[in-house]
């Protein structure tokens, strides 16, 4: 997975993801510390996975970088309330897939944002309570024209 991760940023997340898990197959979202990804933090997206057919999603955190390039907030909402429908299925196709599978997924893409096209690369990590039930989602985003700190 490491290999196919092209932005630092979500490489140091996938790296710091598979240290909190150790020699489990998840993480719990108690062993994410948010102090750690300061790095990244205003370019994640925690979800909490709400078990059906299909699973739905609820956006526990959608940080300001993505809020402020988006133009929209959905942190306390529920990913359907997403207002770009093509881009909402998308999302909600491969959080699906992340949950039902357990395995993260890398993969990059385009949309348009403020009527200009905009390349991203996500990075979507499964988290459990349990170690079995995939809970919660940690998503990063990164367009690739952002600047990288520092």
């Amino acid at each position: 997975m490491l290999e196919r991760i092209i932005n630092p940023r979500l490489r140091r997340l996938y790296e710091y993801w598979c240290e909190r898990r150790g020699d489990r197959r998840f993480p719990s979202r108690g062993d994410i510390d948010p102090l750690d990804l300061a790095f990244i933090l205003g370019n994640l997206i925690l979800i909490d996975v709400i078990e059906g057919d299909p699973p739905g999603f609820f956006i526990r955190l959608h940080g300001t970088n993505l809020v402020t390039r988006a133009g929209y907030e959905l942190t306390g909402k529920m990913l359907n309330e997403l207002p770009i429908g093509d881009f909402r299925q998308l999302a909600m196709e491969t959080f699906a897939r992340v949950a039902q599978s357990g395995e993260p997924f890398c993969g990059s893409g385009d949309r348009v944002l403020d009527e200009r096209p905009a390349q991203f690369e996500t990075l979507i990590l499964p988290l459990s309570n349990d170690g079995v039930r995939v809970n919660m989602l940690l998503a990063g985003l990164i367009y690739a024209d952002e600047r990288e700190p520092g």
